[in-house]
């Protein structure tokens, strides 16, 4: 059986917003001095409250001093959309942190207008290698 042992200063795990809200999980330092190759995961669970035709946008954002954070432009946002009366469907997004990286990372979480309340879901986002 294989077995994945993650260090758990290397995962932060946070709450999605109520509608027309945002949300930043907490950061992991990654930094200084990134090395090549740093794979980051970001997990969502399923999300039955998430409305019909409603949305909610993951964004990799990073800061050199843990407070000044901004988009990695290198990293393309991850985008839920409520269907159907179910809600979205879980979703994994993996991505290795270009070079350019500042030494924090985080996630922020936006929820659009009339997306319901998703409070009850967290998404986790890991240093997975």
């Amino acid at each position: 059986m294989n077995r994945i042992i993650r260090d758990q200063a290397l995962v932060v795990t946070r709450a999605l917003p109520a509608q027309n809200t945002n949300v930043d999980s907490s950061s992991i330092e990654v930094g200084p001095g990134v090395p090549e190759k740093i794979q980051v995961e970001l997990a969502v669970p399923a999300t039955p409250s998430l409305a019909d035709g409603q949305t909610l946008t993951f964004t990799f954002q990073d800061s050199a001093d843990n407070s000044s954070f901004a988009a990695i432009p290198e990293l393309a946002t991850l985008v839920r959309t409520g269907a159907s009366g179910a809600g979205a469907a879980a979703a994994t997004r993996t991505v290795y942190l270009p070079p350019s990286v500042r030494k924090h990372i985080r996630v922020n979480i936006a929820a659009s207008a009339t997306a319901g309340n998703n409070t009850a879901v967290s998404a986790t986002l890991s240093i997975v290698g």
